[in-house]
């Protein structure tokens, strides 16, 4: 049989009884045809054991081939890089080394089990892409971010359970990402809607749109984070998106809004939630539901979205206006974070309180 191609492939004979097997010629891939014109990719791993690869349409030929031929190596070497390791003791190790926190920790444990193979070898773009289907655009994303870490350590030293990531080249329509920026007159009703609502929701609200920071790490924020002499805020790296520690400045809105939350010595959480104080707020959609805003569809993470975009009408340099949200990635390679460690301070300071006077002024009109 001649090296097998697509068309081959879509033109092979359907036999009317039992199964016929086709040979790849180059390389110790198969195909097995039945009678119902089911094409299924086989490997022969020796001694007449047959390994089923997938079905034709479900995996491609040149993912088929690349199967064959790492099963055979394995087969031959002993298995260098074990394909046998199950998704669930990988799952459990990689989680066990990651530093998290609990919220976090479980949002991890959420997308990883979106895995359904018994092992980590039979997982394909294919499969990837069942995942995915059923996804909205947001948790697409999400479950994108978990899998492609997931991979990438799976493949790294010292695990080498997978040669390469199932997702590498994957390409997936995700939908546009969201631009929506709120109108002075929608954040004007959005700042005094939060004004009306109060603590705890709606201090959170005038902290995001003052700030920029995500609404996680608002509302965790804490009492020893925050230093009232120099005026700054400090987030651990275990609460940040990115995974760094991030400082940035505040001026006089933000001094006054955090003067008017009480301090409970037995409680370094500023928000707590209703459920327990050890714990901080949840229930984002009911409290934003609350709110009398009169603003059609916009998210919290719009207010962020809304923020640097003001910093750029006034006139922020980029590179601070990116490091006031703590986008070190977007504005600085590797290289530059390890060896640049000047925090610009004074110059995120400056665009912190002109920032401020730009939203005082556009809120009074």
């Amino acid at each position: 049989m001649p090296r097998l191609s697509d068309f081959t492939l879509k033109n092979l004979p359907i036999p009317a009884t039992g199964r016929i097997t086709v040979w790849d010629e180059g390389s110790p891939l198969g195909v097995r045809v039945t009678p119902a014109a089911t094409k299924t990719f086989i490997v022969m791993l020796g001694s007449g054991k047959r390994h089923t690869i997938g079905r034709y349409g479900e995996v491609t030929l040149s993912q088929a081939r690349e199967a064959a031929r790492r099963l055979r190596a394995e087969k031959t070497l002993g298995r260098i890089f074990p394909a046998s390791v199950s998704v669930a003791e990988a799952r459990k190790q990689y989680l066990a080394q990651l530093d998290i926190r609990g919220n976090t920790r479980a949002y991890y444990e959420r997308n990883l089990a979106r895995l359904r193979a018994a092992k980590l070898s039979d997982i394909t773009s294919q499969e990837i892409n069942r995942i995915v289907a059923s996804l909205g655009q947001s948790s697409t994303v999400q479950a994108l971010a978990v899998l492609r870490a997931f991979f990438k350590w799976c493949a790294r030293p010292p695990q080498n359970y997978v040669t390469r990531s199932p997702l590498e080249g994957l390409r997936l329509n995700q939908g546009k990402a969201r631009k929506r920026v709120l109108a002075d007159n929608e954040l004007r009703k959005v700042w005094r809607a939060a004004e009306k609502q109060g603590y705890p929701h709606g201090i959170i609200i005038q902290l995001l749109i003052l700030t920029g920071q995500r609404r996680g790490e608002i509302a965790n924020l804490r009492r020893q984070w925050i230093n009232h002499q120099a005026r700054t805020i400090t987030l651990p790296h275990w609460i940040t998106k990115n995974g760094k520690e991030h400082s940035f400045p505040y001026g006089n809105a933000v001094s006054a809004i955090l003067d008017t939350i009480a301090a409970d010595s037995s409680n370094d959480l500023l928000f707590p939630s209703r459920a327990s104080d050890k714990r901080p707020l949840s229930g984002w959609s009911k409290y934003k539901r609350e709110m009398e805003d009169g603003v059609a569809a916009w998210t919290l993470h719009d207010l962020r979205r809304t923020f640097r975009t003001h910093h750029a009408k006034i006139g922020t340099p980029p590179h601070i206006g990116e490091r006031l949200i703590n986008h070190i990635a977007a504005i600085a390679t590797d290289v530059e974070q390890i060896y640049d460690r000047y925090a610009y301070m004074p110059e995120m300071r400056v665009a912190a309180e002109n920032y401020e006077t730009h939203l005082s002024a556009l809120l009074i009109e």
